[in-house]
């Protein structure tokens, strides 16, 4: 039987690199993120677009959201893995700087939209039949360390580790294994700061080493191979070099 997958955010770094590795890998993918032209050049760069569903959505609406899995229950009828990954984030400020607005948005992107997005998948997914599948969640390494003037991103991603965990959980009576990657340095256009400092704990600015983003689709493609009894709860993956181990 044919695998369905969604990926969040596909229209360009992570998420594109993800959708890329499970078309390659077999999977029938549905493509979502807020601009349908991006997503549409992710589905020709697969060369598999007859397996893609390209569905521009912003997340953080409940309505969309609620179109995006009716397009999917039309035209597949089920989905067997959802990788939740459309988040953003906001110049850092220290958090005496930091605006509600700014904080709200964040919250807005990556906690509420993640919600959203898996409480729709987990819904289908319980109950379809043959019931069940697969959430992963992104992350990211600050989820385990914060970066200075980072408080609405780092805050949203601890959130995100709670929600991972919860669902794991309760899915468990539904066959639904939920799981969570934390990603650091992966080369997208979001890290080309990378290249030219970033502020560390200490106050001095650093050029910090990134990985190949194809490297966290494959991990990605890895994490969705599983059989149903097996799930990486938690995994994280680096650029080798990145100031991690004993940053702070």
């Amino acid at each position: 039987m044919s695998r369905i997958a969604m990926v969040t955010g596909a229209g360009s770094g992570i998420g594109r690199a993800s959708a890329l590795a499970l078309l390659a890998d077999g999977w029938s993918v549905v493509l979502a993120g807020r601009r349908g032209e991006p997503l549409a050049e992710t589905a020709s760069l697969s060369g598999a677009a007859e397996r893609t569903l390209c569905m521009p959505t912003d997340v953080t609406k409940p309505a969309e959201v609620e179109a995006l899995f009716d397009a999917v229950k039309a035209r597949f009828g089920r989905l067997d893995l959802l990788f939740n990954n459309a988040g953003g984030n906001v110049p850092a400020a220290n958090f005496g700087d930091v605006t509600y607005e700014q904080w709200s948005h964040v919250v807005s992107v990556n906690l509420n939209g993640c919600f959203l997005v898996a409480h729709a998948a987990f819904r289908l997914m319980r109950d379809q039949t043959p019931r069940g599948g697969r959430i992963i969640n992104n992350g990211s390494i600050s989820a385990h360390r914060p970066r200075p003037g980072a408080a609405p991103y780092t805050s949203t991603k601890h959130g995100i580790t709670g929600l991972t965990k919860t669902i794991s959980l309760d899915g468990r009576k539904y066959d639904i294994a939920c799981g969570q990657i934390d990603i650091g340095n992966a080369a997208t256009p979001l890290t080309k700061r990378m290249t030219t400092g970033v502020i560390q704990p200490d106050g001095t600015m650093r050029v910090e080493p990134t990985m190949d983003v194809n490297d966290v689709g494959r991990t990605i493609a890895f994490m969705a191979s599983l059989p149903p009894e097996a799930n990486v709860q938690s995994i994280m993956i680096t650029a080798a070099k990145m100031p991690f181990m004993g940053r702070g």
